[in-house]
């Protein structure tokens, strides 16, 4: 086994506690990942050595690339961007793209997937997904959605799903229309009040900027200047 070493500049004392996390939490998990290097701190200086000395020092570089863009780091980040440059990926790149910025928060890939899904539905009028759940399929389709609205690319958003027992059957639960089908489309309902707050959903339904329907009440609609989502179809 081949024995190398790498080091990595860190250009200010902020980014460095940024970079190694309180009490050196993400240090570690860099460590933990890299077993066969060995990294030493000193100062804004960091040496490593071992046989994963390049993958760890890139590990680092990357981190570095986005704490000076601003972007906070969590163990969570610093676990993706391990496994991103693993596979040959750069995490800067990832993790750069912005779907949608908000006043509280700013919704970003967290994957290479992901990403490759965001640029798909940027190029692309129709865009179709498939994955398992909980890998972000409708919530980076809301947060799409929202930022198209607010850059007014798109009049209105709408948001579509399959009811359980298509909409003939839907007649026989009680409620009007939406107490019907809340319970189907409540996962986009969710999405929407993480992107809008649930005060300015609220006010969008109102207006009819935003609608949620079940997928059998579509037929013959006329769809102009909206973005559409057909989730779990």
């Amino acid at each position: 086994m081949t024995t190398t070493s790498a080091s990595v500049h860190v250009p200010g004392n902020h980014l460095m506690v940024g970079l190694l996390g309180q009490r050196d939490e993400y240090l570690r998990l860099v460590e933990d990942a890299f077993p066969d290097a060995r990294v030493q701190v000193r100062g804004n200086e960091i040496s490593i050595v071992g046989a994963d000395a390049a993958r760890a020092a890139q590990v680092f570089e990357e981190l570095v690339v986005l704490l000076e863009r601003g972007q906070h780091l969590e163990a969570g980040a610093i676990g993706r961007a391990i496994d991103m440059v693993r596979n040959d990926e750069r995490p800067s790149e990832v993790f750069a793209t912005e779907v949608l910025r908000g006043r509280s928060r700013t919704v970003r890939p967290k994957s290479s997937g992901q990403k490759r899904y965001v640029d798909a539905m940027a190029r692309n009028v129709i865009t179709f997904v498939l994955g398992p759940a909980g890998t972000g399929k409708s919530w980076l389709a809301v947060a799409a959605a929202a930022q198209a609205l607010q850059s007014q690319q798109v009049e209105r958003i709408i948001l579509t799903r399959p009811a359980v027992e298509a909409g003939e059957r839907l007649g026989f639960l009680p409620g009007d229309l939406m107490a019907k089908v809340d319970p189907y489309l409540r996962p986009l309902y969710d999405a929407l009040h993480d992107m809008l707050g649930a005060e300015g959903t609220q006010r969008m339904l109102e207006k009819g900027v935003v609608e949620v329907a079940p997928l059998a009440f579509m037929r013959g609609r006329t769809l102009n200047d909206s973005f559409i989502i057909l989730d779990e179809a």
